[in-house]
């Protein structure tokens, strides 16, 4: 579906043509000064509407109306079709003498702050964006007091026409990104983009990679870090979704926390992190290839152990990994879905009683339970629910082809990961940025956390002008 809306001057009739079977428009009108005043009723507040509009108009007289209208919250308007979006923005259109203003009267209804329930933290701040794109532009406001942050609305969605805005901090942002952010935003031609995590989707480099090439976060303190960095950020309103571009692998590893604790610890953190990725993509495909094809690989004092837990079971190990790999996912999902509390017991109570009752069935051996169940805790610890579910998916290849050529399938399986990452870019720049171009200096911000008087540099990737970050002397 594309938009048909011609662009003609207002008139209350083709307004009303167009609104035409909406039960929830009201139409308004004051006999004695010739006024029509036409809004959404769903969508503005009722005190604002009699604040700012109505208590205003029926005290005038013709010749105070003209003076009145002059004022800057009456906004003009000479074309149909803006005329109808803001309406449908929750503005009142007000027609008089044939000229039309438009009145901001919207309701302000909406989830209060709180706290993101994806990307929690023990120190630092713990308020989240809203759907309410104002008041998450609010928050960044705060946090970045200065006028150098630039803000670019947009709108994308044939049918939906969201809000969309591109940030920026000027002098510190690289403007081709800004400029090739706006022009892929502006280049989407599809009837409806909801959400933020749709419209990444949209604008991503290659829309058939297995990572997530953009980041995302619910946090502003983690996007106005991305700002002052010299990345560039995207807002879309009904979405507490933000993005920044250009995004590296390893920042999909990086947590608020790192910053907030002691250097040592938030470096510790970091590590831990990338030894759990290694963990949830190779440990089982590895108890499958060992168990198959490379009996030699097991310690003495363990192979009794092992001949012992599977002596009882049917299927090749391949089929018993992919069988409590299944149900694990579909205990996880089953947790996500249902309410919280239940979601909960579901998790523990179904992952204890399916795994022990799995063991005394003879359908698995102990030590894969163990292995399954390292590799699911170890997914929990990536920070970046996409990212973890991208490394999840892969971890079912992985374990097709340990199935299949043991060490050798297992080898390939990764070499093919790591040529893929090698062959991504995001918004033109290497994935890999800074492993591959390989930057030295760099990696004090990567695997681990350094302190920050060795911080004095922004990201390479970001190719800003200004890449001093500070002027530290301690």
């Amino acid at each position: 579906m594309t938009s048909t809306q011609e662009h003609t001057l207002p008139t209350l009739s083709h307004t009303l043509h167009e609104f035409e079977d909406c039960s929830d428009l009201i139409h308004r009108t004051i006999p004695t000064l010739d006024i029509d005043i036409v809004f959404i009723g769903n969508l503005i507040s009722g005190d604002k509407l009699y604040r700012d509009l109505i208590n205003l108009v029926e005290n005038a007289d013709q010749d105070q109306l003209r003076r009145l209208f002059e004022q800057s919250k009456f906004v003009p308007m000479t074309d149909s079709k803006e005329l109808i979006v803001s309406i449908l923005s929750g503005r009142a259109a007000l027609f008089f003498e044939g000229n039309v203003y438009i009145i901001d009267v919207s309701g302000n209804e909406g989830r209060s702050v709180s706290q993101s329930e994806q990307e929690t933290t023990i120190t630092g701040p713990h308020d989240a964006f809203t759907e309410d794109a104002g008041v998450s532009l609010g928050l960044l406001r705060k946090r970045i007091r200065s006028s150098h942050l630039k803000v670019i609305k947009l709108a994308v969605g044939e049918v939906t026409k969201s809000d969309v805005y591109v940030l920026y901090m000027k002098d510190l942002a690289n403007m081709e990104y800004v400029n090739e952010l706006k022009k892929r935003i502006q280049d989407i031609e599809v009837d409806a983009v909801l959400d933020t995590n749709m419209l990444v989707q949209l604008i991503d480099d290659s829309p058939y990679a297995l990572f997530p090439q953009i980041l995302t976060s619910e946090r502003p303190d983690a996007i106005a870090s991305k700002l002052v960095a010299g990345r560039v950020v995207g807002l879309m309103d009904g979405s507490p979704t933000a993005f920044s571009i250009p995004a590296s692998f390893v920042e999909f590893f990086s947590s608020s926390d790192d910053y907030y604790m002691r250097w040592m610890l938030g470096s510790a953190t970091r590590i831990l992190r990338f030894i759990a990725l290694f963990i949830t993509m190779i440990f089982t495909a590895l108890y499958v290839s060992v168990t198959t094809f490379h009996y030699e690989m097991i310690p003495q004092n363990l192979i009794l152990t092992l001949a012992e837990s599977r002596s009882r079971v049917p299927f090749p190990p391949v089929y018993e990994a992919m069988l409590m790999e299944l149900t694990i996912e579909l205990l996880r999902e089953a947790g996500a879905r249902l309410p919280t509390k239940i979601g909960q017991t579901i998790g523990i109570v179904g992952g204890i009683v399916i795994g022990q009752a799995a063991v005394q069935a003879g359908l698995t051996s102990n030590i894969l339970i163990i292995a399954v169940a390292s590799s699911t805790i170890a997914s929990f610890v990536i920070p970046n629910y996409t990212m973890s579910a991208s490394i999840r998916l892969i971890r079912f290849g992985l374990i097709l082809l340990a199935g299949l050529w043991g060490n050798l399938g297992l080898a390939m399986g990764l070499a093919a990961v790591i040529i893929h990452l090698s062959g991504m870019t995001s918004f033109g720049s290497s994935y890999l940025t800074p492993i591959a171009p390989n930057n030295p200096s760099e990696w004090r911000d990567v695997l681990f956390r350094a302190p920050f008087s060795k911080l004095n540099y922004r990201p390479s990737q970001t190719r800003t002008r200004n890449m001093v970050r500070q002027k530290m002397k301690r």
